[in-house]
Formats: C-alpha cells, structure tokens, sequence
C-alpha cells in the first residue's frame, strides 16, 4: 500500500458524506430502481450487459429480509419489462442468513424460482469467512432443482479451491464467479501475498473452465485477464463457456479494451440508500480503489 492509498484509508472516516457522494457517483446507479435502470441502458450503448445489486447486507429482522425479496422480485419484473441483459446478484445475509438458514432458503428460492419463470438468472453473491460455508449449502440445496443460480468464489480465500471441487462433485456443470475478494480476513483464513492469491485466482479459473463449467471473470488486474486470455485460448474454449465482469466506474479504459476483443463483459451494477456504507466498505477494505477513486477526483496522475 503506497503512502496515498494509506492516507486515504486513514481519513475516510472524517470525509464528508457530501464528498464521499460525490467521489462515489460514477461507482454507483443511484438510489432508485429506475436510475440504475438508465445505468444498465447506457452500458447496453456501451455492448455491456449487467448484473444489479440492491445496496445493503446485514439486517436484524424478517420483515427486513422480506423487504429486500420484495425488492428483488421488482427488479426481476422490471429487468422483463424493460427487456435488459441483466441479472440479479444478491447477498444472503440481506435476505436473513444470519437469522436462520432455511428462511434465507426459502426467501433465495422464491427469488431464484420468479427467476427461472422470467427466463433470468441469480448470483448469490459471497461475503465474509463466517458466511462461506452456509451460503455453499444454500447453493448446493437450490442447485438440485434450479439451473439459473450460481455462486461467487474468493480467491484469496485458503479453501476455495476444495470448495470448487466439492460443487463440481456434488452438482452438475456450475456457474461460478471468481474474484479476488474484498473482506478483511486473518492470514488462517486468507492468503495476505498478492502473488500467490493472483495464481489461485487462475486456477480457480483453470480448474472450473477445463471442467466444463461457466466462468464470470471478475476482475480488474490485466495481469490476470491476460492470462485469463491465454487459458481461454489454451484451451480452445467457445465463447459461451465465460464471461468477464468488472465493476461500475472502475478502469473503463480496461472494459473497453476487453469489449474491443470481442469478449462479453458484465458490469456490476449496484444501487439503493445504502450507498454511504458501500462506498466506505469499498474504499477501506480496497485501498487501490480508494487511491484510484481519489486520485480521479483531485484530477492526479499515477
């Protein structure tokens, strides 16, 4: 972490949510369904198609959990309407993980199910190292009779890859999204060295792609959709086998770049009130981004 980046991450809690909101505009849809719906269609201008997120993770009650199912299944109704290539990414913990495991069950099914009806897909999104393991169970449990959801992988997560031969066991061809992930977590946890998650990273994707299965490509390090290129290639992979996917606002010039070779590229595509938490998580747990962020505000070079 250079000093910039320290910086940043030390006087983020004192920026004023004003500034923060203006820093954090182009990495965010708005704070309504409809704003992040001109989003997705100006992206669409673009040749992206999107995926979009409902701000928010922990709640404490059912009716909140029942909210957010309500929310999505808006969304779902909207993204038919409006005829959009996009699909829903969500979080379990938004939708009571923490309350009880088989009522965030039920609320990911009627969700996956309204789904499956409108011909749409859903990524259930991972969080922190206390989720992993309930969250895979949920998959594992909606995968026997659903083929529109799949699950995201962390590649700087110590078990994923055992994770991924256990679906690929358990379950038919999967659709996984694989990242680099962003939650703080102990080195028992999670690798800490920068090169060895990158090289997880590319297994996790080798290993999923040789395999038959689909791969979001998430991520925003060159290095890694190069190589990323030169797996897809090695293995002589059709381009319905994958796709890469990068966040909203952040290196465009890359997006660009990947669009121009002809690859598909989906655009996270977040929104809600709860823009003010996002932004802070992203910004402290990511110093890159944050210099990155803060660096184009202030119009600075690297």
């Amino acid at each position: 972490m250079n000093l910039l980046d320290k910086l940043v991450v030390w006087t983020i809690p004192i920026v004023p949510k004003f500034l923060v909101r203006k820093v954090a505009s182009r990495y965010i849809a708005g704070t309504t369904l409809d704003e992040a719906v001109e989003v997705i269609k100006y992206l669409r201008e673009q040749g992206c198609c999107a995926t979009l997120d409902v701000l928010g993770e922990h709640i404490d009650k059912r009716e909140q959990a029942e909210h957010a199912v309500q929310e999505y299944l808006q969304i779902l109704d909207k993204i038919d309407q409006e005829n959009l290539d996009c699909n829903i990414s969500i979080k379990l913990t938004m939708l009571g993980l923490k309350l009880d495991l088989d009522f965030c069950l039920e609320n990911t099914r009627r969700l996956v199910q309204r789904a499956k009806e409108l011909g749409n897909f859903v990524r259930i999104d991972m969080e922190d190292s206390s989720c992993t393991t309930d969250t895979l169970q949920i998959y594992s449990r909606l995968k026997k009779d659903f083929d529109n959801v799949g699950f995201v992988i962390q590649a700087y997560m110590r078990r994923s890859l055992q994770d991924v031969r256990d679906q690929m066991k358990s379950n038919s061809k999967i659709n996984v999204r694989v990242c680099k992930g962003i939650y703080i977590e102990p080195r028992d946890i999670a690798y800490k060295d920068k090169e060895i998650v990158n090289s997880n990273y590319s297994m996790l994707l080798q290993e999923l792609l040789e395999n038959g299965n689909y791969a979001g490509i998430a991520t925003h390090d060159e290095k890694l959709v190069w190589a990323a290129y030169k797996t897809i290639s090695d293995l002589r992979l059709s381009r319905d086998k994958f796709e890469f996917q990068m966040l909203l606002g952040v290196d465009e010039q890359l997006r660009r770049l990947t669009l121009k070779e002809g690859y598909k590229l989906r655009v996270y595509v977040p929104y809600g009130k709860q823009w003010y938490e996002y932004s802070i998580r992203r910004l402290k747990e990511n110093p890159k981004i944050a210099g990155y962020v803060i660096k184009n505000f202030f119009g600075l070079k690297n």
